[in-house]
């Protein structure tokens, strides 16, 4: 198996920094590669100081590597397509909103916080030399039992993490979605207005 990066830049229509243009979401991790604690600590230290409304900072993780009982239950709540890959990766986090406070008090800009926090992890694994696939497909409910977590963290996303596999490893449909070429709909689709 090949581990060298597989590079997939963008078509964007204007220059972009690089580690926005280079990044890309496989789903051909390495299974032999692991993330070190200070890897780690790093995507989660860039986490950390994204930005946040108000500086309440509503966002929790919960971070399992490959081998763990962590890392299991995480994957065991994964569904369908998710299932058949990202048991490579070296690890998977579940991004969290806390939308309410202890005291039932809404928080509106939760689940955007954690999006930005999440964006920011994205970049830095990209500056590590590691890639980012985020999910939505996975058991909200299971996640919630297997880590005893109240109403108010709602798991958003989770996040396999690793490092680049050739395509190979996946099965012919998912090798096919991996080598497809990057498409986004143009400016003038999602700007709605610009004066």
């Amino acid at each position: 198996m090949s581990t060298a990066t597989l590079t997939r830049n963008t078509d964007s229509s204007q220059p972009l920094v690089d580690l926005l243009e280079e990044r890309w979401s496989p789903r051909a991790f390495d299974p032999e590669a692991t993330i070190d604690d200070d890897a780690l600590d790093a995507l989660l230290e860039a986490a950390r100081w994204a930005p946040s409304a108000a500086n309440l900072q509503p966002r929790r993780f919960i971070v399992g590597r490959r081998g763990t009982e962590t890392f299991r239950a995480i994957e065991s709540h994964l569904v369908g397509f998710n299932r058949a890959w990202a048991f490579r990766a070296s690890a998977l986090i579940v991004a969290i909103a806390e939308v309410a406070t202890a005291d039932g008090d809404a928080r509106r800009w939760a689940e955007y916080d954690l999006g930005q926090s999440i964006a920011a992890l994205a970049v830095q694994a990209h500056a590590e030399g590691l890639h980012v696939h985020q999910m939505g497909g996975f058991e909200v409910d299971g996640l919630r039992d297997a880590f005893g977590l109240p109403d108010r963290f709602v798991p958003v996303t989770v996040s396999a993490i690793g490092t680049v596999a050739d395509p190979s490893v996946l099965d012919e449909q998912a090798a096919a979605r991996e080598t497809a070429p990057r498409t986004r709909l143009p400016l003038d689709e999602i700007v709605l207005v610009k004066e």
